[in-house]
């Protein structure tokens, strides 16, 4: 019971957090960009994982990893930050799809075609976009 308790109240907490950071908003589902991305100059690892990303994940995560509207969030956020969603938590998504639990897009299917050594390139991509926009 006592870890029931733990359970329900972390996910309202979760669920909390969620609205907190990324408020409903009128959203028009037209597949804009969510998020104001500022690109670094990336390592030559980065720069691959662009390529991957661009081929296998941008059609979803928007340009940069910025979301799109009515379609999939952006990777370029807080939710994601490494303490939170770690590098394997990526892996996961891509091998056996996501579950609906930070934002109203649905459920993420699985990605085929991609090893885990592209999608170590891909989070490293992510994750330089990332710092360079304050998420560490």
């Amino acid at each position: 019971m006592r870890v029931f308790v733990w359970s329900a109240c972390f996910a309202l907490a979760a669920a909390a957090i969620a609205l907190l950071t990324f408020p409903p908003s009128e959203s028009t589902g037209d597949g804009t960009p969510l998020a104001d991305i500022t690109m670094p100059v990336l390592s030559a690892t980065a720069e691959k994982g662009a390529i991957l990303f661009d081929r296998s994940c941008a059609s979803c995560h928007g340009a940069e990893a910025a979301g799109r509207d009515g379609v999939a969030p952006p990777l370029i956020h807080k939710i994601y930050e490494p303490s939170h969603h770690g590098d394997e938590s990526f892996q996961i998504a891509v091998a056996r799809g996501v579950r609906a639990h930070h934002w109203p897009f649905g459920d993420m299917p699985p990605v085929d075609g991609l090893s885990r050594e592209d999608v170590a390139k891909i989070v490293a991509f992510v994750r330089e976009v990332q710092r360079a926009n304050g998420i560490n």
